[in-house]
């Protein structure tokens, strides 16, 4: 289907970053993972409620040394790159204006649990950010009401710890000091 709509590409497998860069940009959200491309759904309301607001409250509360964004690519590898639904970077690295983060610029990565995505976004994802040694690591869940789970890397396991569960409000230490009631980042209801 990629190949029908620009023409000729590289084979299931075998696709890059470098090919990755090569799509032209049509609003679709492209990931790789081990050189297979993933083409995502877009977003819902509820789910892109949730990320703009948190981002902003995160942006209110961060040090001056970190930046807040979404939807911007992380690559892992040659082979592997995900778009996070929020993440936190180094302003160093925000200040050139990246099309993409290097997992060591990165502290903190978001992701919203989509129906569509729920093995990708709770399973595979948080174990390539743990690979690919990314501090922290936030999963938002949304079935039955909104909870956020916080998790820290174990850098000798590379694999991530659940800090807390969340169901009032984002109150951790670190990465730096955070208190955000829930209210805050749920959406409007009419």
């Amino acid at each position: 289907m990629i190949a029908a709509l620009y023409g000729d590409q590289p084979p299931p497998g075998e696709w890059t970053t470098d090919d990755l860069d090569r799509l032209p940009e049509d609003g679709r959200r492209y990931e790789l993972l081990d050189g297979n491309l993933l083409r995502s759904r877009s977003p819902t309301r509820l789910h892109q409620s949730i990320t703009v607001r948190l981002m902003a409250a995160l942006e209110e509360s961060c040090t001056a040394e970190l930046d807040v964004t979404q939807g911007v690519q992380v690559r892992l590898s040659r082979s592997r790159a995900f778009i996070p639904d929020g993440l936190v970077t180094e302003f160093r690295a925000a200040a050139r204006n990246p099309s993409h983060y290097r997992p060591n610029e990165v502290m903190l990565v978001v992701e919203v649990v989509s129906e569509s995505s729920r093995s990708i976004d709770r399973v595979l994802k948080p174990a390539l950010y743990a690979e690919a040694a990314i501090p922290y690591f936030w999963r938002i869940e949304t079935e039955a009401g909104i909870v956020v789970h916080a998790h820290e890397l174990d850098p000798s396991r590379r694999s991530y710890v659940e800090k807390a569960r969340m169901t009032d409000g984002i109150l951790l230490p670190e990465p730096w000091e955070i208190d955000i009631p829930l209210s805050r980042i749920s959406p409007r209801s009419h």
